[in-house]
């Protein structure tokens, strides 16, 4: 039904290098780049990596709360934000990326903030509602849009470099929020945190996100979708992009949260602590050394390929117990973690028209964010029945190795421009 998506490089002057209409530095678009790796590390740093130390600080500070009721509350969010995405395509659309940006900013500082103040744990759920609006609008799905306004040919690149910002907000700000916290304590230690970052961000995304001159602001920041969510639903090549992330995400995350569990039980807490810098650290390299080519290659192939090296060193971790040989599994490991959430942008691009691009990457991400909100409990799940961590590996595997066969399934019907 969606037909390869060809634009005219003569149409799209900002992706050439040239400066967008009007004089401002932040109309250049690899300056646009640069707020949107803030904007990941915002969105992250609050949204994904903060909700660990959340969970610790509000276990301190209310110990009649049960573990499973702040865990509980943590799920709830990650399937509030997985049901927003469905929307935020028509958001960008009608609103512009200007107005729904800000608006995620506000709702993400504003949930995060309430964290330190509440008292009982319906409050707990009501602030992380409000931080689901912040998540949806301002993570994957968000940047991608920013950056499919302005770029085409080096889209890829660009998303890739962007999206490091999610990386560097698990090696800057939640350790600068453990660090406050055990200094000033949490109930100061966040709304600084939130203000460090907010405060500056705010100016750059209105002027970075402003309409250009002639269009208006969702025509010109978007050209979002006029295609029916139960079109897409319907088309196979959707749910061929779907269907694999979702399944890798539920095992790499479900892995994630384990790594530390897992890796006690075979070497030591500071080696441990090495294993994840060094998983974080390949991470970071490792999307930015595929973005510099990823624009050149077949993204499906890239992605089967990323896919299958997760299954392997997911055997080099479950087969050897050295600590040379976890340190590189987990090298490998990390080196396909951030290229598993650009790669499906990218793929959207190439295989559904431009009008339908953030619609589409909304849905993608919609449902492997549903999905894979699961992963840690399933991973947990196995290791509890079967008594120790092999089977719950394994599983992840199989997963891996399923999302090969379904991400290949559409490159014949690509060719031939289905």
């Amino acid at each position: 039904m969606y037909r390869a998506r060809e634009r005219a490089e003569s149409g799209n002057p900002i992706d050439r290098g040239h400066p967008a209409a009007g004089s401002s530095v932040l109309r250049n678009p690899w300056a646009l780049v640069v707020v949107c790796f803030l904007i990941a590390m915002y969105a992250w740093g609050l949204g994904f990596y903060g909700t660990a130390v959340y969970l610790a600080a509000l276990r301190t500070a209310h110990p009649d709360w049960s573990t499973a009721a702040i865990s509980g509350a943590t799920t709830f969010y990650y399937l509030a934000g997985a049901s927003l995405l469905w929307f935020v395509g028509s958001a960008f659309r009608r609103f512009g990326l200007r107005a729904t940006v800000l608006t995620g900013l506000f709702a993400l500082a504003l949930g995060a903030g309430l964290l330190p103040f509440l008292e009982t744990v319906w409050q707990l759920y009501l602030a992380y509602a409000v931080m689901a609006v912040g998540w949806s609008t301002m993570s994957t799905t968000g940047i991608a849009t920013i950056l499919a306004s302005r770029f085409d040919r080096r889209r890829g690149m660009a998303l890739s470099l962007a999206l490091n910002g999610a990386s560097f907000a698990g090696v800057a700000v939640s350790p600068a929020l453990l660090l406050l916290t055990g200094k000033i304590g949490f109930a100061t230690a966040l709304p600084v945190v939130i203000l460090a970052m907010a405060v500056p961000l705010l100016p750059l995304l209105w002027v970075a996100l402003a309409p250009r001159p002639g269009a208006g602001a969702a025509a010109d920041d978007a050209a979002l979708p006029a295609a029916p969510r139960l079109t897409v639903l319907r088309n196979p090549a959707f749910w061929t992009v779907a269907g694999p992330f979702a399944l890798v995400l539920m095992a790499q995350v479900g892995f994630l949260t384990h790594q530390v569990a897992f890796l006690g039980s075979r070497i030591d807490a500071g080696e441990a602590a090495l294993a994840v810098a060094l998983t974080t650290a390949s991470a970071i390299a490792g999307r930015l050394g595929l973005g510099l080519v990823v624009d050149r290659l077949d993204k499906r192939m890239v992605s089967a390929l990323s896919f299958a090296l997760q299954v392997a060193a997911l055997a080099a971790l479950l087969a050897v117990e050295t600590p040379l040989v976890l340190y590189a599994g987990c090298i490998l490991f990390g080196l396909n973690v951030g290229n598993i959430i650009t790669l499906p942008a990218l793929i959207v691009q190439e295989e559904f028209p431009a009008a339908a691009f953030a619609l589409v990457v909304g849905m993608v991400t919609a449902v492997t964010q549903f999905t894979y909100a699961f992963g840690p409990g399933l991973v947990g799940l196995v290791r509890d029945l079967s008594g120790s961590y092999g089977p719950a590996l394994a599983c992840c595997m199989a997963l891996n190795g399923v999302a090969v066969i379904g991400v290949l399934l559409r490159r014949r019907g690509r060719a031939r421009g289905d």
